[in-house]
Parts: C-alpha cells; structure tokens; sequence
C-alpha cells in the first residue's frame, strides 16, 4: 500500500528554502539592501571625518553641506560631490546658522576639531542608521 503526502522533513526544507530566498529577496525588493545602507553611512561619516580634519589641519573653519534633496554631500572646497543611494530617507539635525533652507544645510567644524555637532539619519524602511556628530569633540560616530 502506498501511501501519498509529504513527510516532515521535506516541509522543512521546503520551509528553510522560502527562508533563505525571502531573506535575500526582500531587502532588494525594498529598494536599498542593508550593506547599501551601511556603506552610505560609512561614506558619510568618512566626509564628516575628512572635514574635521581639514578643520584641524588648515586651521579654519571647514563645513560639510549636505543636499537632502539631491542626496549627495559635499566637504568643504574639495571639488568632488558624493551621491547617496537614491531610495534612502535622508533627515539632517544640525544648529539653524547652518541651514540654508529645507533642503540643505551643513556640519561645521572648527580649527580646535570641534563642531557645532549634528546628526544625519539614513532610513529605509525600518532600517535606519543615524551618523551622529560630537558638538565638543567632532568624533563621529554611526549608530544603528
């Protein structure tokens, strides 16, 4: 007598499979996958340390704009433009001095490598990292 079904660990497997395909698959789908939206932090926070030290070695006062709208950011007098993947959430918390509107605005830090501190957040989805600026210090830290 045969007898027809599946047995326990086929539905496991099967199981495990949809697993692993969905885990791969959902983050892609969502538009940014989560090493996209870790690098886009570490490059921005590579910037922010690049404008501070500029501040520290020029003896001057150096900013880091940031374009919310057009997702990219700029360090002070260095001729190069970032882009930042485009289906991130950008959001900028910096002092009202440094705004220029809704849509741009800047770090700023200062010959002695402090700043007037800040903090840029990275959002797709749920996930969300947030590149933090030490108002006293200017060390730079990302936060997830």
């Amino acid at each position: 007598m045969k007898q027809r079904g599946l047995t326990l660990i086929e539905i496991l497997i099967v199981l495990a499979i949809i697993a692993i395909v969905s885990a791969i698959a959902i983050p892609i789908v969502n538009g940014v996958s989560n090493a996209e939206m870790r690098s886009a932090a570490r490059q921005l926070a590579s910037g922010l340390r690049l404008a501070r030290s500029e501040a520290v070695a020029q003896r001057r006062e150096t900013f880091l704009v940031i374009d919310i709208a057009g997702r990219r950011f700029k360090v002070d007098r260095d001729g190069r433009e970032y882009k930042l993947p485009r289906n991130v959430e950008l959001k900028l918390f910096t002092a009202q001095q440094d705004l220029v509107d809704d849509k741009v605005g800047s770090i700023r830090f200062y010959p002695d490598g402090g700043s007037n501190g800040g903090r840029i957040t990275l959002a797709a989805g749920e996930r969300k990292f947030e590149v933090d600026v030490d108002w006293l210090t200017g060390r730079v830290a990302i936060l997830d």
